[in-house]
């Protein structure tokens, strides 16, 4: 960001600041953006015992449609191994999502937020490449761990699973 930088806040929600920046490009013209401030989060790729892959099915209003998706949440998980960071949109916010894979998982329940439904569903390895292959898979966080999982040699495929 240049030092010429204007920042506004829009508005400072419970986990997010929105922010109006007002800035220079090298070559002189201003230009205006809206950004969302976040925290910073994490996404699990957390492989059951016996090796299938647990996925969340949840509602997201944001794109009006039901998605499966890897577990995710803010930098308060205690988990196994990294695999790597990212930004998630950098052309709308700031958030750097942290992923890791888990191992040896015990159940503990549900802390559900207000208005959130949440289904657990167990995936194999391979069916969770093909879903990605396919487009049943569309979340990127979901999409992007699994790869560097499998990248790494860290996601278990084996036919029976």
């Amino acid at each position: 960001m240049s030092d010429s930088c204007e920042r506004e806040i829009l508005h400072k929600g419970g986990r997010f600041t929105f922010e109006r920046i007002t800035t220079t490009t090298g070559e002189g013209e201003r230009i205006v953006r809206d950004v969302v401030r976040h925290p910073g989060a994490v996404v699990v790729l957390a492989v059951a015992p016996g090796g299938k892959i647990l996925m969340v099915r949840q509602r997201r209003v944001a794109v009006d449609e039901t998605l499966l998706e890897l577990p995710a949440g803010t930098l308060e998980a205690g988990v196994v191994s990294a695999l790597g960071s990212f930004y998630t949109t950098p052309g709308l916010t700031d958030e750097l999502m942290h992923a890791f894979i888990a191992g040896d998982l015990s159940q503990t329940g549900q802390n559900l937020d207000e208005g959130e439904e949440i289904e657990v569903v167990e995936v194999g390895a391979q069916e969770a490449l093909d879903m990605i292959d396919d487009g049943r898979l569309m979340d990127a966080k979901s999409m992007l761990t699994i790869l560097l999982a499998r990248r790494r040699g860290m996601l278990p495929i084996r036919d029976d699973i």
